[in-house]
C-alpha cells in the first residue's frame, strides 16, 4: 500500500513545497518511507528516506528544492520489504532520451517474468520495485517515442496498480483496467494535480476535478490533460480502500468514503441488532460506521477510547512485536462512558486480531458490562497479492478460526460481521468491486 502525488505548473517554482504538504495528507497510505523527485528546468533531482513525512524533508532538504514539477510517494512496507533504501520510491532513472522519476502504487503480478526476460537481455537491475521494471521496459522500447514507449510498457505489466510518470517536460498518470487502485485529477492554479486520493487536493488548495478511469492514461503538460489511452476491463474497485485505507474525507470514483462507511454501520445494525446502552468506534476507521450502526439502531453514541494522535495506524506496523506495543500506546478507555455499561464496539476490520483483543481488554479493565463487537466488513480469509500487503495467510485470524473462536479468542460476549452483500449495498451497487480478500475471487 502506497501513497502518490504528482504536480505540474506552467509558471511556479514553489512545487516541492506544494507537494510536501500534499504528502502529509496521504501519511495514513504508508509510514515506512517516503521520497519526492522534482523537476528543475529538465534536470530531476530526488530525496528519499526511512521514516514519516516531516522526519525526511526537514526545512534544510525542502529549501534545496525548486521546480515547476514534482512527485512524491509514501509507502508501507510488509514485514521488512521495502524498508532498504534501495527500495523507496520515487524511482529515477535515465535512459537513451532523457530522465525520469516513477511513483507506483500497487503491486505488478508478472515483474519477476518481465524482469527474467529482460535480465536475459542483458538489463541489469539495481532494486526489488515493480516501478524499476516498468522504467527499464519504457528503455526497452526507446526506439519508439516516449509516448509509444510508455504505452507499449503498460500493456505488458499486469496487476493493480495506480502510477505517476514524471519527464522532463511531462506528468503522466496511469491506472489499472480494473480500477483497482484509486487516483484522481485536480486543477491547482495554473496546473494540475494527480493524487491517490482526494483529500490531498483539499490540503493544498486544489480543485478536485474527476477520478482518473479505470485503464486510462493521461498526459499533462503547458498545454493541459490530454487522454493517451482508455482500456478498461471489469471494474473491480478495491473494497478496502473503502473500509479502512482512505480517509474519510476522501471521494473514491464519485464516493464519499465517510457517507459509505456510515452506510455500513448502519447495514450492520440491520443485520445485528443489539440491546446495548452505548455504541463506541474503534478510533479511528470505525468511528464512521459506529455513527451509522447508533443513528439505525437508536442507542447512543458515545466516546469510549481515546486514541493517542501521535501513533500511526498499528495494521501496517511491519512486525507483531511493533503491532502489540503500539496498541498498548494507541487507545485508552474512556471510563466514565464504559464503567457497568453494555457496550456496542464498532471496528471496521478484523485482519489479525491484535487491536481488537487488545481493545476488548481495556474495555474489561474499564468496567465495561458487555461488550458486543461488531465489525463493518466481513471476515478476512484470504491474503491480497494486489497491494493490501497481508503477506500470509497464517497472519489472518478469520482464515484460520470460526467466528466463535475469534469471539472468544478476542474476549467479547458476542462478535458479527457484516456481509459482503451488505456492505456493497452500503458502499454502492453499481461501482464493481475485488472481494478476493472475503472470498478468494480476485479480478486478476
Amino acid at each position: 500500500m502506497s501513497g502518490i502525488i504528482g504536480i505540474y505548473s506552467k509558471e511556479s517554482n514553489d512545487i516541492p513545497q506544494v507537494t510536501y504538504y500534499g504528502l502529509y495528507a496521504l501519511q495514513h497510505r504508508g509510514q515506512v518511507s517516503c521520497g519526492m523527485a522534482v523537476n528543475n528546468n529538465g534536470f530531476i533531482d530526488y530525496y528519499k528516506g526511512l521514516g514519516l513525512i516531516h522526519e525526511v524533508f526537514t526545512q534544510d532538504v525542502l529549501s534545496r528544492f525548486i521546480g515547476n514539477m514534482a512527485i512524491g510517494h509514501v509507502r508501507y512496507g510488509s514485514q521488512y520489504k521495502g524498508r532498504e533504501a534501495s527500495n523507496i520510491q520515487p524511482l529515477a532513472s535515465g535512459y537513451k532520451k532523457g530522465a525520469l522519476a516513477i511513483s507506483l502504487d500497487g503491486r505488478i503480478i508478472n515483474s519477476k517474468e518481465l524482469k527474467d526476460e529482460m535480465e536475459a537481455e542483458g538489463v541489469i537491475f539495481q532494486t526489488d520495485m515493480d516501478a524499476e521494471v516498468i522504467a527499464k521496459l519504457i528503455a526497452k522500447y526507446s526506439h519508439m517515442t516516449f509516448e509509444e514507449a510508455l504505452l507499449t510498457a503498460i500493456s505488458r505489466i499486469k496487476g493493480s496498480y495506480s502510477m505517476i510518470i514524471m519527464t522532463q517536460d511531462e506528468l503522466i498518470g496511469a491506472r489499472d483496467p480494473y480500477g483497482i487502485k484509486p487516483l484522481a485529477l485536480g486543477k491547482l492554479r495554473d496546473g494540475h494535480v494527480l493524487a491517490s486520493e482526494s483529500c490531498a487536493f483539499d490540503t493544498i488548495g486544489a480543485e478536485h476535478l474527476r477520478d482518473i478511469k479505470p485503464g486510462e492514461v493521461v498526459s499533462i503538460d503547458k498545454n493541459g490533460v490530454r487522454v493517451l489511452e482508455e482500456r478498461p476491463e471489469n471494474t473491480c474497485h478495491c473494497l478496502f480502500e473503502f473500509i479502512y485505507f482512505a480517509r474519510p474525507d476522501s471521494y473514491l470514483d464519485g464516493r464519499s468514503v465517510y457517507l459509505a462507511r456510515v452506510e455500513s454501520g448502519k447495514q450492520l445494525f440491520r443485520e445485528h441488532d443489539t440491546e446495548a446502552d452505548i455504541v463506541i468506534g474503534a478510533p479511528d476507521s470505525g468511528i464512521e460506521a459506529a455513527i451509522g450502526y447508533a443513528e439505525e439502531s437508536n442507542i447512543p453514541y458515545g466516546e469510549g477510547l481515546i486514541k493517542n494522535r501521535y501513533i500511526g495506524r498499528t495494521f501496517i506496523q511491519p512486525t507483531q512485536k511493533l503491532r502489540e506495543i503500539g496498541v498498548r500506546i494507541k487507545l485508552n478507555a474512556l471510563n466514565e462512558n464504559i464503567r457497568g455499561k453494555r457496550v456496542v464496539l464498532v471496528d471496521d476490520s478484523i485482519v489479525r486480531g491484535t487491536t481488537i483483543k487488545r481493545t476488548v481488554q481495556i474495555l474489561r479493565e474499564a468496567g465495561a458490562k458487555e461488550i458486543h463487537v461488531r465489525v463493518s466488513s466481513p471476515p478476512v480469509t484470504h491474503t491480497c497479492y494486489l497491494g493490501m500487503d497481508t503477506p500470509d495467510k497464517d497472519d489472518l485470524i478469520a482464515a484460520n478460526m470460526t467466528v466463535e473462536e475469534i469471539c472468544k479468542e478476542i474476549g467479547a460476549d458476542s462478535l458479527y460481521y457484516l456481509s459482503l452483500e451488505g456492505l456493497i449495498e452500503a458502499i454502492g451497487k453499481n461501482m464493481g468491486f475485488c472481494t478476493g480478500c472475503f472470498n478468494g475471487r480476485y479480478p486478476i
